[in-house]
């Protein structure tokens, strides 16, 4: 039973801000990313959106898929960059809930 024991022990370690010197400037490192990140997926779409519409329109069928699939790659990004902070916050309180 000593063994069970062991293997539930609680650390009792939580985040918690202010403990280390510079977490200001990491958030401000990890957001600016995260804009790069939207603003290249602006670009990325717009141009599978061209793509698309030269392709459907000139008759090319691969250059449409490939637009196509472009264009719900750049949206799925968009998506999960936009709902980054919001994702990881579910996720951390949905581990709070583990015992």
């Amino acid at each position: 039973m000593q063994h069970a024991h062991i293997l539930a022990y609680n650390p009792g370690v939580s985040p918690s801000e202010g403990g280390l010197p510079g977490l200001d400037v990491l958030k401000k490192v990890i957001g600016s990313i995260n804009l790069f990140g939207i603003i290249a997926v602006v670009g990325a779409l717009a141009i599978s959106a061209i793509v698309w519409a030269w392709g459907h329109h000139s008759g090319g069928h691969q250059a449409e898929a490939n637009g196509k699939k472009g264009t719900v790659v750049a949206a799925g990004c968009a998506l999960l960059l936009g709902a980054a902070n919001g994702i990881v916050a579910f996720f951390s309180a949905m581990g709070t809930q583990v015992h």
